[in-house]
């Protein structure tokens, strides 16, 4: 009667990123700079994410695109965001972290760590959630 078809595997893996791209991209449309860094936190868990996915699958390419996302998250959203010169120790000591996150990083590429990939989720954890505490009085102090 009907003849179900379905779209081959790679195609729907397209598509599916589409609408992601297309979701991330609203968002970041429509947010807040404090809602900006908010979203860096959470492309730099997802990529992680996936490194360590493509790392236990043995997906060298994949492993080295999602560890060099995270990397780029890290150093040119994250650190490049914060204030140096008026931040005070705050922003010297997430400067460092930010920067040993990035070594981790690169070491966790080269020896196929994916324990080094686990601490720097463990790293940013409480930055991340600290960040998401203050969003309310953030949004707040806006309106």
């Amino acid at each position: 009667m009907f003849a179900a078809t379905f779209a081959p595997p790679r195609a729907l893996h397209s598509i599916a990123n589409a609408y992601q791209q297309i979701g991330l991209e609203t968002a970041v449309a429509n947010a807040s700079p404090h809602k900006l860094i908010e979203l860096l936190f959470d492309g730099f868990a997802d990529a992680v994410a996936r490194a360590r996915g493509a790392m236990l699958a043995r997906q060298v390419e994949a492993k080295g695109r999602a560890i060099s996302h995270a990397a780029r998250i890290v150093e040119e959203g994250l650190k490049a965001s914060l204030n140096l010169k008026d931040g005070g120790k705050i922003a010297a000591d997430l400067d460092a972290l930010y920067a040993y996150i990035g070594m981790r990083l690169t070491y966790a590429n080269l020896h196929n760590d994916a324990q080094a990939l686990d601490e720097c989720t463990r790293l940013m954890a409480p930055v991340r959630s600290a960040w998401a505490e203050i969003g309310p009085q953030v949004t707040a102090k806006a309106q």
